[in-house]
């Protein structure tokens, strides 16, 4: 490499590429975004998981989404479809302030690393890098909450507590039975890294084709809401995409939490249920949940972003 190009390399910097610089404040309100995006998002669509988890470990019983709400509304009451809201709340804000921030930091990490040129060839895998790294420490803090929510949703009515704080109790005092609270920290990171991956791979992808191929004019000639709305589109789409991917493993996760299932391998539940289950059961729902919930996460993500006046996220 000519002497020219080291020298240029060594100066670039890619914390101060973009129009706002990338310091620790930046960070900083990253963090609160992703709290914001995810915590939010994941409560409001507990209903959906409460179903698509039933669906997941008792698919003869809760077929599709409609019959299956319907069921757990009658047989249980109209409240037992909010199951697990709180652990979820406590879960998924810890998580989602890792998941974002993080991702913006290991990025810009990586992309310093690889220096200029190689960061703007390999622009693809250090997303996926950047993602895949902040989703591992993500998942530490999501795990324990994780465990008992799944526990919440799954268990057969009256044999489990559902409130959160005896829920905890339960979980903490029976480990050897419940595995509390890392128990199912490896098949929660075979579900969340690859989707995490997918979602910010294919979310980043999306927008720089909106930007590229049809909102072709510089991306600070559109209004905010048009700005928002590619966001939303994006985040959309990259979430079925990643409701796809993480599929399989998503399914394992709830069926850890079936007293049948308890001490055996995944490989063992894997066969048992069949990989065909894995891979269907409940995915219809999963896509529309998933869907729903990344665009409006990604939505909530930069609206905060704007209001803060550090822009959105992606394109060109």
């Amino acid at each position: 490499m000519p002497n020219s190009k080291i020298l240029e390399n060594k100066k670039w910097n890619p914390r101060t590429e973009g129009v706002v610089p990338h310091d620790n404040v930046y960070y900083g309100k990253c963090f609160i975004g992703g709290a914001l995006a995810c915590g939010l998002t994941h409560v409001g669509i507990t209903p959906l998981d409460v179903t698509k988890c039933n669906m997941q470990v008792n698919p003869t019983k809760y077929k599709r989404l409609i019959s299956g709400l319907r069921i757990i509304a009658t047989e249980e009451s109209a409240r037992a479809v909010w199951k697990g809201w709180a652990p979820t709340l406590l879960g998924y804000i810890p998580q989602g302030a890792l998941k974002y921030g993080l991702y913006e930091v290991f990025k810009d990490l990586y992309a310093s690393m690889a220096g200029k040129e190689y960061s703007q060839k390999y622009k693809g895998w250090i997303w996926c890098a950047g993602a895949a790294s902040a989703e591992f420490v993500a998942d530490i803090a999501l795990c324990p909450m994780e465990m008992v929510k799944v526990k919440v949703q799954t268990s057969v009515p009256g044999t489990f507590p559902t409130s959160l704080g005896a829920a905890v109790i339960e979980m903490n005092t029976n480990r050897q039975a419940t595995r509390f609270p890392y128990g199912s920290i490896v098949p929660l990171w075979s579900r969340q890294i690859p989707y995490t991956v997918a979602k910010f791979y294919t979310f980043e992808k999306v927008v720089q084709y909106f930007y590229t191929n049809i909102f072709t004019q510089p991306k600070t000639s559109y209004s905010k809401s048009t700005q928002l709305g590619i966001t939303f589109a994006s985040g959309y789409i990259a979430g079925i995409v990643c409701a796809i991917v993480s599929h399989p493993a998503d399914s394992l996760v709830s069926l850890m939490a079936k007293p049948e299932y308890k001490g055996k391998s995944i490989l063992r539940i894997a066969k048992r249920f069949g990989v065909v289950n894995l891979c269907t059961k409940g995915l219809g729902t999963r896509v529309i949940m998933i869907g729903t919930l990344t665009g409006f996460q990604w939505w909530i993500y930069d609206t905060f972003k704007t209001a803060l006046g550090m822009g959105t996220t992606g394109g060109k």
